[in-house]
């Protein structure tokens, strides 16, 4: 596979006002699939499904949380959450607690086993960017490391046009 973007302008949604969209939305999603086969291919015990990596993450950020705060945060529909969570309680990642403010209410907190898988996952995909970094010349790497501000917040844009889409 070539390591260099399309150039069909004639593929649905490439309008010519737009490439950069088309080129960074091409570019981020063959990121997340190489990092994802390249993470099972070299760790072949990380099976954890991106779904629950997701929510472990918010729960390493935001614990505890009601279901309906995690399904809120990962724009997911609350039963597709609390399926993933029961899956999570049984693989042990998870606990499920009374919550202290509203004892009619429950909440998740990750446990140790979470923690641990959240951390292992976290340093084993540090890993494999950091060795495909390596394998850059200094320029692209100071390339990228320059566009992260921007990615950051075009990362908070994108939440900000999706929280006000939902409020509508």
């Amino acid at each position: 596979m070539s390591a260099q973007p399309r150039s069909d302008a004639s593929s649905p949604g490439s309008a010519a006002q737009a490439p950069e969209a088309r080129l960074l939305t091409e570019a981020v999603t063959r990121l997340r699939r190489a990092l994802r086969s390249s993470i099972r291919t070299d760790y072949p015990w990380e099976t954890l499904p991106m779904a629950q990596v997701e929510l472990l993450q918010v729960l390493g950020e935001h614990s505890p949380a009601r279901v309906s705060d995690l399904a809120a945060r990962r724009r997911l529909a609350q039963s597709t959450v609390s399926g993933l969570i029961g899956q999570m309680i049984t693989a042990g990642l998870v606990a499920r607690d009374v919550d202290s403010a509203d004892r009619r209410a429950s909440v998740v907190t990750l446990t140790d086993a979470g923690r641990e898988k959240l951390a292992a996952w976290t340093t084993a995909h540090e890993r494999r960017i950091h060795a495909a970094l390596a394998a850059l010349d200094d320029n692209s790497r100071a390339a990228i490391r320059n566009a992260l501000p921007a990615l950051f917040q075009l990362a908070e844009n994108l939440d900000e046009t999706a929280d006000s889409a939902m409020d509508q």
